[in-house]
């Protein structure tokens, strides 16, 4: 999911989305690793170039599962040749969301959102169809960086989640980034 694409991160620059020195300053198993165990169904929006993706599957198992979406296929095929060159990565599948909707059916323990929610221009369309895959005892887990969103801008966002059914159940400290992790009343 995403928004106009002249805001949305191209494809022939996400090599700096997905490097050693990013992999050194947010590592996928200290930011997500906490809230996953194996066999859970994990729904990724906005994947990008798979940075989080494969350690994802691998910290869930083969028993569990991942949706990685985005808008951009050049970005899936970025995760597709991760995949075709990995030992992991049989549990993902991809899915290419439309700018609206993430047009997925399924019932997920966990949603992830990395740096992405400041892209969707229709926040409060997109909790109402998230509402409608969390189990009921999901969670979803949203990050948001710095830069591109302030303190009242992930308020809002938090307010958007709120007026959709969530609440929050937890602020984990990842500075500078700003963080909430929600789940269902």
């Amino acid at each position: 999911m995403g928004n106009d694409v002249g805001r949305l991160c191209p494809v022939e620059m996400s090599v700096g989305l997905d490097n050693r020195f990013r992999r050194w300053l947010q590592d996928p198993v200290k930011i997500i690793g906490p809230y996953l165990r194996g066999g859970m169904e994990v729904l990724e929006v906005g994947c990008g170039p798979g940075f989080f993706t494969l350690d994802i599957s691998r910290m869930i198992g083969d028993t569990g599962k991942v949706v990685a979406v985005d808008l951009q296929e050049g970005m899936l095929q970025k995760v597709r040749n991760k995949i075709a060159s990995s030992d992991s990565g049989k549990n993902i599948t991809l899915h290419r969301c439309e700018v609206d909707r993430l047009g997925l059916s399924g019932s997920f323990d966990l949603v992830f959102l990395y740096y992405v929610v400041h892209e969707i221009p229709d926040k409060a369309s997109l909790f109402r169809e998230l509402s409608t895959l969390l189990k009921s005892d999901g969670l979803i887990y949203i990050a948001e960086p710095p830069i591109h969103v302030s303190k009242n801008t992930f308020e809002l966002i938090i307010r958007a989640a709120e007026d959709a059914g969530f609440v929050i159940k937890d602020r984990p400290k990842r500075f500078p980034d700003k963080v909430v992790v929600l789940g269902k009343e």
